[in-house]
């Protein structure tokens, strides 16, 4: 199979955008991605995909917390910050935050969820981490920011 058009036709199904966060001993960590869902309502469970060369990935292994921040519409370039290979404490350089709960919660996310790491699963490049959520919060005013076709959109 063609890894190009995999990704091109997985891009046909819009996602909302986060960046998942945590704090190690060496500051925090954080990436933007995607693979993020709700997987139970009972418990409050959601899962997010970490790449296995992930920098944030060993934070929350080690740590055993992580928060899921809800990106809003305008916030494209925090998703590319965050998205980029820069080293932890400079992606944290563009963005305010405060930490709640043990970890790192963006200013001005749409939405948050602080989670306790229940589970890594292998799945193929990534990792699959489930989350049990323990704090949460959002905006019920704002929009998301999507992400369809490789670009950063707004609803509507």
């Amino acid at each position: 199979m063609d890894a190009r058009e995999f990704r091109d036709t997985l891009g046909r199904f819009p996602t909302g955008v986060t960046v998942v966060t945590a704090a190690g001993p060496h500051g925090p960590a954080g990436m933007t991605t995607n693979a993020f869902s709700s997987l139970s309502l009972d418990p409050p469970l959601v899962l997010v995909c970490f790449e296995r060369g992930s920098r944030t990935l060993p934070v929350v292994r080690e740590t055993g917390r992580f928060a899921v921040n809800v990106l809003r519409a305008g916030q494209q370039e925090l998703a590319r910050v965050f998205a980029s290979k820069r080293v932890p404490a400079e992606k944290f350089e563009s963005v305010t935050h405060s930490v709640e709960h043990g970890v790192p919660v963006l200013d001005d996310a749409l939405a948050w969820l602080v989670c306790d790491l229940e589970a890594l699963h292998p799945g193929g490049d990534h990792e699959i981490g489930i989350g049990a959520v323990t704090a949460l919060g959002h905006d019920p005013g704002g929009k998301p920011l999507l992400f369809y076709g490789g670009i950063y959109r707004d609803l509507g």
